[in-house]
């Protein structure tokens, strides 16, 4: 975004890696299609960078265009080949079950970088951890309330700035 090429191409490459792996999980009946689809994907990620805010994670923006562009593919598909299936009945090609998780937990520290310290942490807690309001607090040395009223804070914060774009 910033006019470097190197940095541009180096982008493309990896991105390319990450929707052949994203397209062939979801495509396994049509292999013959993954490159097309890939292809369609990259070109679309490069007219709509502009789309992209640097503070959102940048793998669930890609993936975004990658099942826009398999949603156009089987609706062509369907057409032309005259299918029978119904494009509900092939749900099981956008189940997010299989996304790599280092890539999630990348994105999801990078979004929860963006609250302080207190909210960060009791969002951990109790929304990733899984501990009780009560643990979370015992955890932090805080009280119960101050837990919530963290968690409550911290998540507006998020959506809030995750609608607008800011950092």
């Amino acid at each position: 975004m910033d006019g470097d090429e190197i940095a541009y191409r180096d982008f493309l490459q990896a991105s390319a890696t990450h929707l052949r792996a994203f397209l062939r999980r979801r495509l396994s009946r049509w292999p013959d299609e993954v490159e097309d689809l890939v292809q369609e994907s990259l070109l679309a990620l490069h007219n709509q960078r502009m789309t992209y805010h640097r503070d959102a994670p940048l793998t669930a923006w890609m993936y975004a265009i990658a099942r826009y562009k398999l949603i156009d593919w089987l609706r062509r598909h369907a057409r032309h080949e005259g299918l029978n299936d119904s494009l509900e009945d092939v749900s099981e090609l956008f189940s997010t079950a299989d996304t790599d998780g280092s890539e999630a937990r990348r994105d999801l520290e990078q979004v929860l970088a963006m609250l302080p310290e207190q909210q960060r942490a009791a969002i951990l807690h109790t929304k990733i951890g899984g501990l009780s309001v009560r643990e979370a607090a015992a955890a932090m040395r805080i009280s119960e309330a101050s837990v919530k009223v963290a968690v409550h804070r911290g998540l507006k914060t998020l959506a809030t700035r995750l609608q607008s774009g800011e950092s």
